[in-house]
């Protein structure tokens, strides 16, 4: 690639294991933290219930308790959703895309990138505001945790990074004019195919010791 890597998220012990023996990532990000406003406006309304029932009436037994179990139920929400967050990564390497998510039940969706047939850039409105955007991917088979990714910073960047992996320019990794399928790559022209053998007779000089019954035009 000829632009700069982006590495804005650390890529922490948990992602890399999941690549192979020599292989980089080209893209590696965590979402926007705007995929924790969603958490927050459900869990903290209900966390900060749970305290007022706590501190309602500290001598009744059943206030504290319920809103004891309020609030612990509240802090487990929000503390799994900034898990996630921290968890999932959104990897790109020169021939994979990988997604890692899970906190207790770890997930890794891959897609090749050979397979990708449309790559759909979208940033809102708020997006645009805030700085973040999503893609979606099409490929045949394509799995569904891939289809779809979301709340990526930097959102335009990653796009022109992977549409250099996808369309190489003529100074790019790949050569040739085709890829490994066979599938000719956009914007490169036809590699040569050899001449096919001309059709016809072909002059031959005679053959030793053969008397022919016509005779040789002078």
């Amino acid at each position: 690639m000829s632009g700069s890597r982006t590495t804005s998220a650390p890529l922490g012990r948990d992602a890399a294991r999941y690549l192979l023996p020599g292989e980089q990532a080209v893209v590696n990000q965590r979402r926007h933290w705007a995929a924790l406003v969603r958490p927050g406006v459900r869990g903290l309304p209900v966390l900060v219930l749970g305290v007022w029932v706590l501190a309602l009436d500290p001598d009744n037994r059943f206030t504290v308790v319920l809103g004891l179990a309020v609030a612990l139920g509240a802090l487990g929400y929000l503390g799994l959703a900034f898990a996630e967050w921290w968890i999932r990564h959104f990897l790109v390497t020169k021939r994979r895309v990988l997604l890692t998510s899970g906190v207790v039940v770890r997930k890794v969706a891959v897609m090749p990138l050979r397979r990708i047939t449309d790559l759909t850039y979208q940033e809102t409105l708020v997006g645009q505001v805030l700085g973040y955007g999503g893609f979606r991917f099409e490929s045949a088979g394509q799995d569904q945790a891939l289809s779809q990714i979301t709340y990526l910073p930097d959102a335009k960047k990653i796009y022109d990074d992977i549409s250099e992996l996808l369309f190489p320019t003529d100074g790019g990794s790949r050569g040739g004019s085709e890829d490994e399928d066979g599938v000719a790559l956009p914007g490169r022209p036809p590699a040569p195919r050899p001449a096919a053998p001309t059709a016809g007779r072909h002059a031959t000089g005679p053959i030793p010791g053969f008397r022919s019954r016509y005779p040789r035009p002078r």
